[in-house]
Parts: structure tokens; C-alpha cells; sequence
């Protein structure tokens, strides 16, 4: 399969694709994805994974990791715009990037987002694959379908820093737990009285015992899910590695709307009369 980038290597012009990996290693990358990754000129990958970094250079020897641009203490801001430009300094040279991330590269995720926006500004080709995300696992592993009760996904320390109304008939997905309440954004991880502040916030929507899961998908095709189903007053007790996102089920069942039903019923009436006139004319 040849690069989606149409642009040949005598093309002094730069580009870049921002591709997404999947969660589980080898599993998740599509086959457009692998076609970026091994027709690329360099790629650049922001992984946390030695393994995963070995992989990727299988598919294509000219391979830079952008991980050890993270600092404890750093700003994830501040490396993330480091990735940008260490990106864009390769598209501007001429070369067909391609950068890999985790999961889905739009989600979560702020530097793909920027490249292809600097990119595009500046001329240059971009272009981002998705690819299977954290979430797209949870849904499977934990047998949610996010349109049976609607789902509402929010980063979690969006409950502790501003006003948000959660919709306790579906399910809430709060994300990056590990870093709850981190204003720094140089921590990898919060310590477990931030994760307390945040159960007394849920506690103003939920009972005390109402049930939650804590959950990881696994990175690894050797491994399984993480799963943990506790009461949300012993969420602070579970056992965390900084990866996990909670998933708060429905609390209450979805109430009718009266008003609605009643016009609905109003249109019904008329529209499917004229739909039986115009099936036996």
C-alpha cells in the first residue's frame, strides 16, 4: 500500500500525518496508518512505551521519540509546543512526518491538533488518521452503548475548575483521573486528596454508594482490562497507576417529556394518516 500523502520523495515540500496507533500494541494500527508510518521520511512518536518505540522502528529505522521531552515538573503545555515545533521543524526541512500517538490522535491530545493547524497555515500538507481510543475500548470491555442513555465524557478536573452540570441518567465519563485537580500540569500524578475533593464534587450528584468503575484498557495483547467496581465512597481506596478513567453509571432512570410526547403525538397524527393515504393511493 503506498502513503495517502500524495507527494513524491523528489518533492522538496514538506508534510505531516498524524496517525493514531490504537490502544493495544499491533492490534489497533490500521493499515492506513502503517502505510503513513513506513512511507514516512522520519517519524516522531510521543510514546511512553520502550517496547512500543521498538516496534515503531521496525516499521521504519528513521525513528525520534519525543518522550524525553517530558520533565518532572515541566509543563505538559510546554513540551507539547516543544512537539509542535521539533514537528514542524521536519516539515519545514521537507520531509514526509509522520507522528504517532496513542490511541486516537485527536483525542486527548494537544499537539496533533496545533501541527495540523501550523502546518496547514503555513501551506504544507497534514493530514490526521484516527485511530481506536481508550474509549472506544471502554465501550467494549465494559458492554456500554453510549446510546442507550446518552454518555457525557468530561476531563475530570473540569469538576473541580469550573461549573458543570452532569447528567446523571446516562453515563459520565470522567478522564484522566491520575492527574485530577493538577493546575501545574507538570505532575504525572496526583496525590489521593485530590481524588477525595472529587468525590465530595460527585457526592453533590450521587449517593455515597452508588456504584463507579475504575478503568484501564490494556496496552498490551497479553493483557486484560483493568476493571474495579467500587461505591463512590471507596473510590480514594482503589488502586490507581495514573492511567485510569472513572465510569459513573446512570443514578436515576430517563423521565418523559410530557410536553414533547403530547406534540409528538399531535404530528403523528396527522403525518402518519397522510403516509397511509399515500401508501395505498
Amino acid at each position: 500500500m503506498t502513503s495517502a500523502v500524495s507527494i513524491s520523495k523528489e518533492t522538496p515540500r514538506g508534510s505531516i500525518a498524524c496517525v493514531g496507533m490504537g490502544i493495544t500494541l499491533g492490534a489497533h494500527l490500521t493499515p492506513m496508518a502503517r502505510s503513513y508510518i513506513e512511507n514516512a521520511d522520519i517519524v516522531l512518536a510521543a510514546l511512553s512505551d520502550h517496547v512500543v518505540e521498538l516496534w515503531l522502528q521496525r516499521l521504519n529505522p528513521v525513528f525520534r521519540s519525543l518522550t524525553p521531552l517530558y520533565r518532572p515538573g515541566k509543563s505538559r503545555m510546554k513540551t507539547y509546543r516543544e512537539w509542535v515545533e521539533v514537528m514542524m521543524t521536519q516539515v519545514r526541512a521537507g520531509k514526509r512526518v509522520c507522528a504517532v500517538f496513542y490511541g486516537h490522535p485527536g483525542i486527548f491530545a494537544w499537539s496533533p491538533h496545533k501541527v495540523i493547524e501550523v502546518a496547514r497555515a503555513e501551506g504544507f500538507v497534514a493530514h490526521m488518521e484516527p485511530g481506536i481510543s481508550a474509549e472506544d475500548c471502554l465501550y467494549a470491555d465494559l458492554g456500554i452503548d453510549p446510546g442507550r442513555a446518552g454518555c457525557q465524557h468530561l476531563e475530570a478536573s473540569q469538576l473541580l475548575f469550573f461549573e458543570r452540570t452532569l447528567d446523571t441518567a446516562g453515563t459520565v465519563v470522567l478522564w484522566q483521573l491520575g492527574v485530577v485537580g493538577d493546575r501545574s500540569l507538570g505532575r504525572f500524578r496526583t496525590p489521593d486528596a485530590y481524588r477525595e475533593l472529587l468525590v465530595e464534587r460527585l457526592r453533590e450528584d450521587y449517593p455515597n454508594d452508588h456504584g463507579v468503575i475504575v478503568y484501564r484498557a490494556p496496552t498490551l495483547p497479553v493483557e486484560q482490562p483493568h476493571v474495579q467496581r467500587v461505591t463512590l465512597g471507596e473510590l480514594t481506596s482503589a488502586e490507581f497507576t495514573g492511567h485510569e478513567t472513572l465510569v459513573i453509571p446512570p443514578a436515576r432512570e430517563l423521565v418523559p417529556h410530557a410536553g414533547m410526547r403530547a406534540r409528538l403525538d399531535a404530528l403523528d397524527a396527522v403525518h402518519l394518516t397522510d403516509d397511509a393515504h399515500v401508501s395505498t393511493a
